[in-house]
């Protein structure tokens, strides 16, 4: 590959499919880019095909690739969270100079971030830590964008992150998160509510199937019929796209022939195992995780399935009550997975000194990214109308909403739990409901215990005060 005539504006390492559309993104918007890839051949046919007559240069070397870019250097990198960016970086540091910035696009865990920002800073190089969220439709088209690291970087390269985030009236779906790992805890959380929400429409898929008989296309068309109404958001959409899929092979909807052992890439987890940190309940996302979990257990729950008995009596579901009481459910259980993603960034704001517009965050959210949804207006609007706001759900909006609903959503999981059909999320985002509402919960049992065993004392209703009690004699 020949040398780059001119400097580019813009450089990208890591042309798996993000990557390569990410740069081409970036070179729509009329920015120049460098691109790089271990594998050449990659970086070759990545010229070859895609970047076709377009504004990128293809470095084969880290060298060339550092030598074709203005200064100070913008450089993304898209390579596999971990290890891999810190090798990514052990190349790159001597052919870097001071201001020179980095920006990480990949899943990294928060800590990393912060580490890999103090370990350059000595340098004079500045790290910005970025989630990035919409698959490889948003790279290509416009993802939302959620920066995090020195606010000076952030300010060189926010002219080419507004430019290439996704659009709304709202404006573009990029913002400056806060200091330190701001925007990778951002995406870290954005990541935790997309798998409660995920898991929350598969149970309501599973109880449609179940209990109702209906096919995979027919409850499609029930997740489009909600996908018109507050319901609506991109995982509904593709959610109906998914059940309407037909196998060419089989002529059978395609998701009945998937394996039902579900992966994860750790940042659901991440999110549960912070909020136990930061002292935040995240009952939804929890058990979106442990959903996943023991969904790989399939081998074990073929064997259970023949000797563990469920009710032996089900039901009886009458249809159009039924989809109307799941919907009540579904849409219940998003708003308590909203609120508990929101609830852990106020803890963690203070927590960790991030300083994170709440108002701002659903705002970007509203775009680009996987849980982009209606919902995210007036979760916006109750953050802007009150920045401190202890918990989304105690907003007049969703006040009222979740009042609207509960009926319907007690009614959907007493039948599953009569038929006998798994409903972890759902369920638990019930009781996260009723816990937060309760003026009394049994902790005053649970202390009398700890006390008893473990002289861990307590404190009591009627005068000020630690007391420790000798319960026997």
């Amino acid at each position: 590959m020949p040398r780059a005539k001119s400097k580019q504006d813009f450089g990208v390492v890591g042309l798996a499919v993000m990557g390569q559309n990410l740069a081409l993104n970036v070179e729509e918007k009329g920015f120049s880019v460098a691109a790089y890839n271990r594998t050449v051949s990659r970086t070759t046919e990545f010229l070859a095909g895609p970047a076709k007559g377009k504004q990128v240069f293809g470095a084969t070397s880290i060298p060339d690739f550092a030598a074709s870019l203005k200064k100070p250097r913008c450089i993304l990198l898209m390579v596999q969270a971990g290890p891999p960016v810190d090798e990514v970086l052990q190349q790159l540091r001597p052919h870097l100079e001071k201001d020179d910035i980095l920006i990480d696009g990949g899943n990294s865990y928060y800590k990393d971030t912060i580490r890999r920002q103090q370990e350059l800073a000595p340098a004079g190089l500045h790290f910005i830590g970025s989630g990035i969220s919409g698959g490889e439709a948003g790279a290509l088209h416009g993802p939302c964008i959620m920066p995090g690291g020195p606010r000076q970087a952030y300010d060189e390269v926010e002219p080419i992150l507004a430019r290439i985030a996704a659009q709304t009236e709202d404006g573009p779906c990029v913002a400056y998160m806060g200091p330190g790992g701001a925007g990778h805890y951002v995406k870290m959380v954005h990541n935790g509510i997309e798998y409660g929400v995920m898991a929350c429409i598969a149970e309501v898929y599973d109880l449609l199937a179940r209990l109702l008989g209906i096919s995979a296309p027919e409850i499609g068309r029930v997740f489009g019929e909600w996908n018109r109404e507050e319901l609506g958001s991109y995982l509904l959409e593709i959610t109906e796209a998914v059940l309407g899929y037909v196998d060419p092979e089989t002529r059978q909807p395609l998701v009945d022939l998937i394996l039902d052992q579900a992966g994860q890439k750790g940042t659901g987890k991440w999110a549960s195992q912070d909020a136990f940190d930061v002292g935040v309940p995240l009952p939804t996302i929890d058990a979106a995780v442990t959903q996943r979990i023991l969904s790989a257990f399939k081998k074990e729950r073929v064997a259970a399935s023949e000797v563990l008995r469920g009710p032996a009596d089900q039901p009886t579901v009458e249809r159009d009550t039924f989809i109307g009481d799941l919907r009540d459910a579904l849409l219940g259980s998003v708003v308590t997975a909203y609120a508990q993603g929101m609830t852990l960034l106020r803890w963690a704001s203070d927590e960790y000194r991030f300083d994170l517009n709440l108002a701002e965050i659903a705002r970007i959210w509203k775009g680009g990214c996987i849980i982009r949804a209606k919902l995210l207006d007036p979760i916006k609007d109750a953050f802007s109308d009150e920045a401190d706001l202890v918990n989304l759900m105690v907003a007049p909006y969703f006040c009222d909403l979740l009042a609207q609903v509960q009926v319907g959503w007690r009614r959907a999981l007493v039948t599953a739990i009569e038929a006998g059909v798994p409903a972890l999320a759902l369920g638990v985002s019930l009781a996260y409901f009723d816990s937060y509402r309760s003026a009394h919960l049994p902790a005053n049992l649970t202390q009398a215990q700890r006390d008893y065993f473990g002289a861990h004392t307590y404190q009591r209703l009627d005068r000020e005060g630690t007391f420790h009690t000798q319960w026997e004699g």
